[in-house]
């Protein structure tokens, strides 16, 4: 995906694997970019890909032409531990409405072991012609 050049997502190692009206799937490396200084990895990175994978469900569901999507709130529980390997997150909408959506995203690892899950809401914004 060109829009991911020098971003974020970029430096994260994520990758887009899967997009579908509704339901994306994205893969990050759990590695010197993604852990925090306890060698685990870091809440935050689960939650930049959590928001990613919201993100790009959202601009999926929209007109392109007349709207764009921002993250409005996030949270996230971080449930196990991960040292290295590759996460991977589920985002499917739970929600599409005019002005929000609501997005459910389950992070987990090699194994299926839920590693973090997170609910994002998204704004829908219009676009000023």
């Amino acid at each position: 995906m060109e829009m991911i050049e020098n971003t974020l997502i970029e430096a994260l190692g994520i990758e887009i694997t899967r997009v579908e009206a509704g339901k994306v799937v994205a893969t990050m490396p759990v590695d010197g970019r993604t852990r925090q200084p306890f060698g685990l990895l870091h809440g935050g990175a689960s939650v930049a890909l959590a928001e990613t994978v919201a993100s790009v469900g959202a601009y999926e569901l929209v007109n392109k032409e007349t709207e764009a999507v921002a993250g409005l709130e996030i949270n996230a529980n971080h449930v196990r531990p991960k040292t290295d390997g590759v996460v991977t997150a589920v985002g499917t909408v739970l929600h599409q409405g005019k002005s929000t959506m609501v997005w459910d995203i389950k992070i987990t690892d090699e194994t299926d072991r839920l590693i973090c899950v997170s609910r994002c809401t998204m704004a829908v914004i219009q676009l000023r012609k």
